[in-house]
């Protein structure tokens, strides 16, 4: 359910559980915080996305979230995992970003999107709190008024909304998306490691 690739100094992770809309279990979390910690120190340039022509993750799997998933500290260990890359790394949203999945994302220190997806975290609904992690990097993106207009308010944005609040950063035709992410990373994959460790640090 998650697939793991390298070319060189590229890592992609790939979210493959489209016939359940690419929901969450615990052991996808667990795969994905351990492809982001394996490629730490290796990878050039890490690159999260998902399978599927509507959603990139609708966040947790229902089962396992009433099961005690969606309190599990195992989406801080995701979106920890992929913070702490030294390395340029991309969320290629191809769909909808739900939930739970706002974390791996948020994460991200770029995100692209087709013009199709939604964004909306129904935590004040559903009656949970968000991942610890996640307002803070929000509010970071888009300031605090709109981070409480996605947690509280229950709003959900259109991708043209997210670009204009900061939560992405480009919008690309769906049949651009990797070509777009492939453009995104080429300096990176070009460039000197230790360059580019040196100015992720900078960046942070």
């Amino acid at each position: 359910m998650i697939d793991v690739s390298q070319d060189g100094g590229l890592w992609r992770v790939t979210l493959n559980r489209p016939d359940k809309v690419n929901s969450l279990t615990r052991e996808m979390l667990v795969a994905v915080a351990a492809a982001a910690d394996a490629a730490r120190g290796k990878a050039r340039a890490f690159v999260l996305t998902g399978t599927g022509d509507r959603v990139f993750s609708a966040g947790a799997d229902l089962d396992e979230a009433k099961a005690g998933l969606a309190t599990d500290p195992v989406w801080e260990d995701v979106s920890g995992a992929i913070a702490r890359l030294d390395c340029l790394s991309v969320c290629a949203l191809n769909g909808t970003l739900a939930g739970g999945a706002f974390g791996m994302a948020l994460a991200c220190d770029l995100r692209i999107t087709v013009p199709e997806a939604r964004f909306f975290y129904p935590v004040a609904k559903l009656g949970f709190l968000p991942q610890p992690s996640d307002p803070g990097r929000m509010i970071a993106l888009m300031g605090p008024a709109r981070t409480k207009m996605i947690l509280l308010a229950g709003a959900k944005l259109t991708a043209e909304e997210a670009l204009n609040h900061g939560l992405v950063d480009r919008i690309v035709p769906r049949e651009g998306l990797m070509a777009a992410v492939d453009a995104l990373v080429a300096d990176s994959l070009a460039g000197d490691p230790t360059v580019l460790r040196g100015i992720k640090a900078a960046c942070t």
